[in-house]
């Protein structure tokens, strides 16, 4: 027994008699503060392990965000900030309870940011082959994107394939049709040019021609005899110069936008997995 308890006790012994309460009664009313005193000291503990387990989760939740984002997944656009969607229980006075929901959303969400980073480090890899073509794999807007120079596919103010552009096709569709899971993706063929006015001609202006150059690369990918791709699964659009990639000040930066990109649209799975993170 403590010094401070032996003191107390001694106290309230002495005061025994004064107060009509027996030595036993007094004890009891010890035991049930050494109790109290244990509770607390628990709740304390639990409370420093829950907020320990919280800070583990938000590093993991903010290294996956950080992870996602230098791959080029736009979280800022999903709402991924986990802060705004938890209460300030960092503070000394947050409860067990408040700890514990924080800790099971941020957990939660760790969860969704790894089957995103998942999911895009998955596909690039069964697109790596690709880049040996020297093509451009990446993600922007938060999909997957093959991007297809232009410049090899088709001559300045064309629709019609260049041989090259034939041959670059036929290894890409060659690579898609080798892997069951990428054959049954859904792609759109997004046609770009760069922002040099196009007037007249049979196109008329750039978003005839970057509309032309996407069906033409979609016609080509779904033809049987030559890409052989699932049509009910491909789509063609195009963008003109709205989506650069590049400035168009210099010959190289309006190369790099004079393309077409093949983009894999996200399945209806996935997009749940966005829309979760973004409430």
């Amino acid at each position: 027994m403590t010094s401070a308890k032996l003191a107390a006790l001694g106290m309230m012994v002495a005061l025994v008699s004064g107060c009509g309460y027996s030595e036993d009664e007094w004890r009891a009313q010890l035991a049930k503060y050494d109790s109290l005193v244990a509770q607390n000291n628990e709740t304390k503990q639990k409370l420093s392990a829950t907020q320990n387990e919280l800070d583990a989760a938000r590093e993991k939740a903010a290294k996956l965000a950080r992870d996602l984002e230098a791959m080029g997944v736009d979280l800022k656009k999903l709402g991924a900030d986990l802060d705004t969607r938890t209460s300030e229980v960092g503070k000394l006075s947050a409860t067990q309870k408040e700890l514990e929901a924080a800790l099971g959303e941020y957990q939660r969400r760790a969860e969704q940011l790894d089957r995103i980073k998942q999911r895009f480090e998955q596909l690039r890899k069964k697109l790596e082959a690709l880049t040996s073509l020297g093509l451009s794999v990446s993600i922007r807007n938060n999909r997957m994107m093959i991007s297809l120079p232009g410049d090899v596919l088709f001559d300045s103010g064309k629709d019609t394939l260049r041989k090259d552009g034939d041959e670059i096709l036929a290894k890409v569709t060659q690579i898609i049709n080798g892997d069951s899971s990428l054959r049954s993706r859904v792609y759109q063929v997004a046609g770009h040019t760069d922002n040099a006015p196009l007037k007249g001609g049979i196109f008329r202006d750039n978003w005839g021609l970057s509309l032309m150059r996407a069906r033409t690369v979609l016609l080509y990918v779904i033809a049987p005899e030559k890409g052989a791709l699932p049509d009910k699964r491909w789509s063609a659009a195009g963008f003109a110069d709205t989506d650069p990639i590049a400035d168009n000040d210099s010959p190289e930066g309006r190369m790099k936008n004079r393309r077409c990109e093949l983009v894999v649209v996200p399945s209806a799975e996935e997009m749940l997995d966005l829309k979760n993170i973004a409430q």
